[in-house]
């Protein structure tokens, strides 16, 4: 098999109904670097890594995870080494989380964001 001609994902889009708030929450409570905040949308970086998350303002009901069988499924996961200290620190700050899960030795939870983007944390 050939290699891709796809180098890497850099960056993923989300949409938000308040753009200003939801930045603000992705760089205060995340702790993610904003880069850049227009009226069409926000650009941040995770860490030094290559990734950039963007969020796009929109007035649709539009979400960025999908349903099956009517359940709400994640579409972006992330990484914590410190999974437990990150979930008491999500519920300092009255973010909508739930329960972390150990499913064969991958322990997860999944929050979501002011805008109701369902995510998940791993590790």
């Amino acid at each position: 098999m050939s290699n891709s001609f796809i180098e890497q994902v850099h960056y993923i889009r989300i949409p938000v109904k308040h753009l200003e708030l939801s930045a603000h929450w992705y760089r205060d409570v995340l702790g993610f670097q904003l880069l850049n905040n227009t009226q069409e949308r926000a650009i941040l970086k995770i860490n030094e890594g290559p990734f950039l998350l963007i969020l796009v303002p929109t007035a649709d009901e539009t979400f960025a995870h999908f349903t099956i069988d009517n359940k709400q499924e994640f579409s972006i996961g992330f990484t914590s080494p410190e999974l437990l200290k990150f979930h008491q620190h999500l519920m300092d700050h009255q973010v909508k989380v739930e329960e972390i899960k150990e499913d064969n030795g991958h322990v997860f939870f999944h929050f979501y964001d002011p805008n109701g983007n369902k995510l998940q944390v791993h590790w």
